[in-house]
């Protein structure tokens, strides 16, 4: 049991230095150096639309591949800041293991309110849709995923219709969507910058996933820390509840000792021995591209 405790309370430790350090460089970008460059290909600054901020990076696994899942990551950042260099780790972790993998920038606050970054995510989803099989994906088997605020922005997508339609797709056209540690109901707005990111909007009740879930929703598979105290763990209680209640198909995981940052940092492969984030994810990506394909039993990497 000790052994098992060790190495939590040093993930602890490690996310609170990782908040700190957050205040002053980029922390995550420190993550990189550990990367392990010969176990993926990367393609750079590829632009999905017009702006500065609306490019992307994909990541490869290593060998040429055919007809694997396609995963579009979205970091958080609570809207207002991040890059998507930072996340290489995590490009890293999904490519290593054969997904085809999207991590684009978005716009942010306070160059633009909700829906700016909804209509990005979306132009990212349709850039991955068009362009998957080329990359050696199955554009059939689309799946969002993202962290905090990026997990806000996958769970919108996925349950939302006016973001994908406005692209000429649908959350049908997804196989699911992963949510870590995401904000899914959080009215009211307290905070200030909130306030102003979300405040404008028409409708607010019309800001949070939780209030779109509906029988057409994709598979869900939601991970939280129970410690969280950035992004409240009922927030994933909640959606889950809900989907439930619709009868849609959602794996809902709570992780006893986790924190908002613990989840993610635990992608990073140095930090994934003996921790269930990675294969969580990575079944749950494979589960339902094969039951997409009608071949849950017989699945292999090589096909959805």
């Amino acid at each position: 049991m000790k052994q098992r405790r060790r190495p939590r309370r040093w993930a602890q430790r490690l996310e609170d230095v990782t908040l700190w350090l957050a205040r002053q460089l980029r922390p995550l970008a420190l993550f990189n150096l550990a990367v392990p460059r010969q176990t993926y290909r990367r393609q750079e600054n590829i632009p999905y639309g017009d702006e500065d901020r609306q490019k992307l990076d994909v990541y490869l696994p290593l060998e040429a591949v055919q007809n694997r899942p396609v995963v579009v990551f979205f970091y958080g950042g609570s809207w207002q800041s991040g890059r998507r260099q930072d996340y290489r780790f995590v490009g890293q972790a999904l490519s290593a293991r054969g997904f085809i993998t999207v991590i684009p920038d978005y716009r942010l606050y306070p160059e633009v309110k909700f829906p700016g970054f909804l209509e990005d995510g979306a132009l990212a989803c349709a850039w991955a849709k068009e362009h998957g099989a080329g990359l050696g994906g199955n554009p059939d088997c689309l799946f969002v995923m993202g962290h905090s605020a990026g997990a806000y922005i996958a769970a919108m997508l996925a349950l939302d219709n006016r973001y994908l339609s406005q692209v000429k797709l649908s959350p049908e056209d997804l196989g699911g969507f992963i949510g870590l540690a995401g904000p899914y109901d959080f009215l009211p707005l307290r905070q200030r910058q909130l306030i102003d990111i979300f405040g404008g909007a028409d409708d607010i009740p019309e800001t949070q996933p939780i209030n779109f879930v509906s029988p057409a929703a994709p598979p869900a598979l939601l991970l939280h820390g129970a410690t969280d105290r950035i992004a409240s763990v009922e927030n994933t209680r909640r959606l889950a509840q809900r989907l439930r209640q619709v009868g849609r198909p959602v794996k809902e995981i709570i992780y006893p000792h986790y924190k908002h940052l613990t989840i993610l940092l635990h992608l990073a492969s140095f930090l994934q021995e003996g921790e269930p984030v990675m294969p969580n994810i990575s079944r749950f990506l494979l589960d339902w591209a094969a039951e997409e394909a009608g071949a849950r039993e017989v699945f292999s990497a090589e096909s959805c």
